[in-house]
């Protein structure tokens, strides 16, 4: 390599050691190195804003943009304090049954939607059944987080690693639903069953409390019916059009930013509104990370890494899975799973490319996503969704600390992780 490669290298991995220690926010040392990167003409401008291998994706940024907006909308609904005060009363107080109600309904909606705004939007109503039943918020929070990154991993736009992934790839909304979905489906279950087990002492029933959740309405959570069923028409048919892209050959950035159009032009929702919940400084975030990672590309880093990798492996796809597999899983519980897999994609491309490109060569893909959104569930910092549970628990007094929610993520990812082996092995190499 040349010394600009090496000295990319190093801006790339102080900025990286800098997002997982949190010693600077996240989105400063994202800008910092992309700025770095233009500075020592590591990249530049064309290949930074334009270049479709080694730019900031705008499909991604735009689809995650337009899904925060109608997300945005749909939260003035108050649909989603609905499913939660309607799952309490399902469950009739009993504590179990209520997790595993909002393990499914956070898991279900976070493959639709983000799974930080999912948990977002769940984790305060979740505060409100706990404390009526007199219940630890804590495993109830925890759960909900590692159901998100769970069935966040089910579709395309569930979790922000999947987006990187099927944009690098080529992959569509459907490749998602026929290659992960089934995974999803069965860890779902087993993760129910780890529940039980784990989270065993805080199941503690009260006939009392029961009683007086029994008396809450869910029905009065709806605060704008004619906006509630606006908000689902239109979700409805953007999930549609995702799974029809290979009909209609439109981009699922597009289609969330038309959903979203739709959806502000045709209710009485503001613009200044329906703009309140997106995620700005992630969106920023994602810039940075496009840049600096296409500034390895631009050096050559990026190539002399996957021919490392594809001589250590010899060629072995099989090898090369499992490597990729569990060597995800461990590092996304080490940093964020979502610069990882920015950083991972384009090796992932060149690993598939040298493997004959299409067929069983496309099992890396669902290796790196696997391993990426698994292994987020096995630390506090694993995955995004992880830390804003922890804050959210912070600010209302009931903090969890990074051993506590580690110590259950950890057997959570090593299950999980576990049986997605023999899916990977029996599905695409046997």
């Amino acid at each position: 390599m040349t010394v600009l490669a090496y000295v990319a290298l190093a801006v790339f991995l102080a900025a990286y050691a800098l997002i997982a220690t949190e010693k600077v926010h996240r989105v400063a040392a994202a800008l910092g190195a992309a700025g770095i990167m233009l500075l020592i003409h590591a990249t530049d401008a064309g290949a930074a804003f334009f270049d479709d291998r080694t730019g900031v994706d705008w499909n991604v940024i735009f689809l995650l943009l337009g899904m925060m907006i109608i997300v945005g909308v749909l939260k003035q609904t108050g649909v989603f304090e609905y499913l939660a005060i309607w799952a309490a009363k399902r469950a009739r107080g009993r504590p179990f049954r209520l997790m595993a109600l909002l393990v499914l309904i956070t898991a279900g909606a976070s493959a639709m939607l983000d799974n930080v705004t999912t948990v977002l939007l769940i984790a305060p109503v979740t505060f409100l059944v706990c404390e009526r039943l007199a219940l630890s918020v804590a495993p109830f929070l925890i759960a909900e987080a590692m159901a998100s990154n769970i069935g966040g991993a089910a579709t395309l736009v569930g979790d922000p690693p999947n987006i990187i992934i099927a944009s690098r790839g080529g992959l569509t909304f459907n490749d998602f639903l026929v290659h992960m979905a089934p995974l999803i489906v069965v860890l779902i279950a087993v993760f129910l069953g780890l529940c039980r087990w784990l989270f065993r002492k805080s199941f503690r029933y009260d006939p009392d409390r029961a009683a007086e959740i029994m008396a809450l309405n869910e029905r009065e959570a709806i605060a704008d019916r004619r906006l509630l069923w606006q908000s689902l028409t239109v979700l409805a048919l953007v999930m549609v059009a995702f799974v029809l892209h290979p009909v209609l050959h439109y981009e699922p950035s597009v289609v969330a930013l038309l959903g979203a159009g739709v959806l502000v032009a045709a209710t009485k929702v503001t613009t200044e509104e329906a703009i309140a919940e997106v995620e700005w400084p992630t969106l920023v975030f994602f810039c940075g990370l496009f840049v600096m990672v296409g500034a390895l590309v631009e050096t050559g880093v990026i190539g002399q890494v996957s021919k490392a990798v594809a001589e250590a492996t010899h060629g072995q796809l099989g090898l090369t899975t499992m490597l990729l597999l569990w060597g995800s899983a461990a590092l996304s519980a080490v940093v964020d799973n979502i610069p990882y897999v920015a950083t991972m994609s384009p090796i992932v491309h060149d690993l598939v490319q040298a493997n004959g490109g299409d067929g069983p060569a496309q099992v890396l893909w669902w290796a790196l996503a696997i391993g990426a959104d698994l292994g987020g569930n096995a630390t506090a910092v694993g995955a995004a969704a992880n830390v804003v549970i922890i804050g959210i628990a912070a600010r209302n007094g009931t903090p969890i600390s990074f051993w506590q929610f580690t110590r259950y993520g950890i057997v959570v990812t090593l299950v999980t992780v576990a049986i997605s082996t023999p899916y990977l092995l029996l599905r695409y190499l046997i």
